[in-house]
């Protein structure tokens, strides 16, 4: 099955003439420029003059995070439960805010607004801060009267699933900065400690261990092309990110290695599985069309091959078939998920097992990153000072050598 690509949204200018024939401009967001053209139309607008919005080189702009959106879904859900209106709230929220760009985004949907735009309309036009599910909540929210709850809701879960997020990243941090570390403290004795031992060694005229010529030969090579071994990892990386940004396939395999690594593809996959649970609740308990919705919950999952089965599970149940029995076709589900379904689409009570579901993987996350925290710190200590040790000792066994002759 084909996988959709994911489009990359960008900011254009643009000048036109409005249906009063006034002359008018702005920016809006689009994938595409023809994308960009095409939503103008929408909008009764016609182009004269459009063009992708130069990024400066330097910016003191902060950038706009999901903590950001967060807070501000949770201002907007007490703001506008207290009776303030719409657009006097996103100023009100934009107004001083220490983001540049956040407080611009602010101003500019307040804009919308006051131009008689409903929310949900306005806040589609940036789908790089609001995704589907989030303009999806909000339209039902206005559409049901109860804006504030929505907003609240879809604020707390942007606020779990980025937690998840964050625990994967510093469970898979550590150990990469350690072995940084590991490399470059080994390249500094390679390259400026050994070589002082060398000297020593040539004024001993006796045999040197194995491990030492060894060791000294890697010095030497290490001395003359160091800047192959920097230019190789460097060049490797950069080629395999070029080819990864360019390459559903290469991602997709990428994806399905890492929930195969040992230890890690534990964490990820449950972290996968807390997304699908957390996501999937939210849309059936908002009332968003299931199937409209699928697309959102691939997209949390974070990982491409639980990606590619939620659209199996979406193409499945738009013939009709059961949550569950879609599911369990795909391969990628536990029982114990499959089963929780089950019991909550036979009694009607989907949200809530969804939700226990979301909970308890989410335990299963935060479980996993505890234990991977105090496995990894010893590993990575013997790892270290295995490396470093090794090269110690090959550096002082002509001198233990040496003693033991006189």
């Amino acid at each position: 099955m084909a996988r959709k690509k994911q489009q990359k949204v960008s900011s254009f200018v643009w000048e036109g003439v409005n249906q009063k024939r006034a002359s008018t401009g702005g920016e809006i967001e689009a994938p595409t420029l023809s994308q960009a053209r095409a939503l103008l139309r929408q909008r009764g607008l016609r182009v004269t003059k459009i063009k992708r919005k130069p990024k400066p080189l330097f910016s003191g702009a902060k950038p706009i995070k999901t903590v950001d959106i967060s807070f501000a879904s949770r201002q907007m859900a007490t703001m506008i439960g207290a009776g303030i209106p719409i657009a006097q709230t996103l100023r009100a929220i934009g107004k001083g805010h220490e983001s540049a760009s956040m407080e611009k985004l602010m101003v500019d949907l307040s804009r919308d607004v006051e131009s008689g735009t409903t929310l949900s309309v306005a806040l589609s036009k940036y789908p790089l801060y609001f995704n589907r599910l989030f303009t999806s909540l909000v339209e039902a929210g206005e559409e049901s009267g109860k804006l504030d709850l929505m907003l609240e809701r879809v604020a707390t879960y942007n606020e779990k699933l980025e937690a998840i997020k964050n625990k994967v990243k510093s469970a898979m941090m550590y150990p990469a900065i350690v072995l940084i570390i590991t490399a470059v403290v080994s390249m500094v004795l390679l390259l400026f400690v050994i070589p002082s031992f060398e000297t020593l060694f040539q004024n001993f005229g006796a045999d040197l261990p194995a491990l030492t010529r060894g060791i000294v030969d890697l010095s030497r090579w290490m001395q003359e092309y160091w800047w192959l071994v920097i230019f190789g990892v460097f060049g490797s990386i950069a080629g395999f990110l070029a080819m990864y940004k360019r390459s559903e396939k290469l991602k997709y395999t990428c994806d399905r290695l890492l929930l195969k690594a040992p230890v890690f593809g534990l964490i990820v996959r449950k972290s996968a599985l807390a997304r699908f649970a957390r996501t999937l609740s939210i849309i059936f308990g908002s009332g968003v069309p299931l199937v409209e919705g699928m697309s959102t919950v691939g997209a949390s999952t974070g990982n491409r091959v639980y990606q590619q089965a939620v659209e199996e599970v979406k193409n499945d149940i738009s013939t009709g078939r059961s949550l569950e029995h879609s599911m369990s076709k795909t391969g990628v589900f536990p029982n114990m998920m499959l089963q929780m379904v089950s019991s909550g689409e036979e009694s009607g009570e989907l949200e809530v097992m969804l939700d226990k579901v979301a909970e308890f993987f989410e335990r299963e996350v935060d479980d996993a990153v505890e234990a991977l925290s105090s496995l990894i710190e010893p590993i990575m200590i013997v790892v270290l000072g295995g490396i470093i040790g090794t090269m110690v000792l090959a550096m002082y066994l002509p001198i233990f050598k040496m003693a033991s002759v006189f």
